[in-house]
């Protein structure tokens, strides 16, 4: 948290109720349970569970992973791009549709 430029205002002015550190730990805490549920492994050797802390303890994270990824560089970003420009192309027809709908309605308002 100390590293999110906006966070302490947030917290403060109470837009922000939870820390990045504690949604964090909630998303790991819930998501590994869900991963073990379906016989998945989380990819983290420090994982485990904290029986003093009520929680899981994680290894520490790796940002510069994380901004690559959020800038676009990421391993699945290129599935990622092709699915919404196909699902762009796909939608053309109701973009079409709906600016000759738009432009049907302006002619007939202007007709009148």
């Amino acid at each position: 948290d100390a590293d999110s430029a906006h966070s302490a205002e947030s917290m403060k002015w109470k837009i922000k109720r939870e820390s990045n550190d504690e949604l964090r730990q909630r998303f790991v805490d819930r998501t590994v349970q869900q991963a073990e549920t379906i016989g998945l492994t989380v990819p983290d050797p420090d994982l485990k569970w904290n029986e003093e802390r009520g929680h899981y303890d994680f290894g520490p994270i790796d940002w510069d992973e994380f901004w690559n990824v959020v800038k676009g560089n990421g391993p699945c970003n290129r599935d990622r791009m092709k699915a919404r420009r196909e699902a762009h192309e796909n939608g053309r027809w109701v973009r079409e549709a709906a600016a000759a709908h738009a432009a049907k309605k302006a002619a007939r308002k202007t007709a009148a």
